[in-house]
């Protein structure tokens, strides 16, 4: 199993797991992104959250109603502007929903050496950013570059 193949299968299992998440709560992937989102950088406004995310406020609305549905998520005045809201994570839903897969991890990585944790969150972190900068590339209508010996 090369690169390529290790890729696609963690991929899809991600997906696959996304998916069923999805249809256990009733939200979509995006919300799955808009709720970790905030849940990892706090309250946000639907404008700030629409910036993060790439959709317009209208979509963002869609995205809040969908999750604060699921019980995930509520609006609330902003402290520092009453006039706005701010959507914020409900204290616990979120691991709640992910709670069994944080205990298999936890089990998954506790099989390594601490040295061999740190190989792994250099790829995972090095992964991580390959997949933000083909993102990046495909939003932006750029065809991203073929790997060597590759049609």
């Amino acid at each position: 199993m090369d690169g390529r193949d290790f890729g696609r299968e963690l991929s899809t299992a991600v997906v696959a797991f996304h998916e069923a998440v999805g249809a256990r709560l009733g939200v979509t992937a995006v919300d799955q992104r808009a709720l970790a989102l905030i849940a990892g950088k706090g309250p946000m406004s639907a404008g700030e959250l629409a910036k993060e995310i790439n959709l317009t406020p209208g979509a963002v609305t869609g995205v809040a109603d969908r999750l604060e549905r699921a019980g995930l998520v509520r609006r609330e005045p902003d402290p520092g502007d009453r006039r706005r809201v701010v959507i914020s994570t409900i204290p616990g839903a979120f691991g709640q929903v992910f709670a069994g897969l944080s205990a298999a991890m936890d089990e998954v990585v506790a099989r390594y050496s601490p040295q061999e944790q740190q190989v792994i969150a250099d790829w995972v972190v090095r992964t991580v950013d390959v997949l933000k900068e083909q993102t990046r590339l495909l939003s932006a209508g750029d065809t991203p570059p073929r790997a060597p010996g590759r049609p």
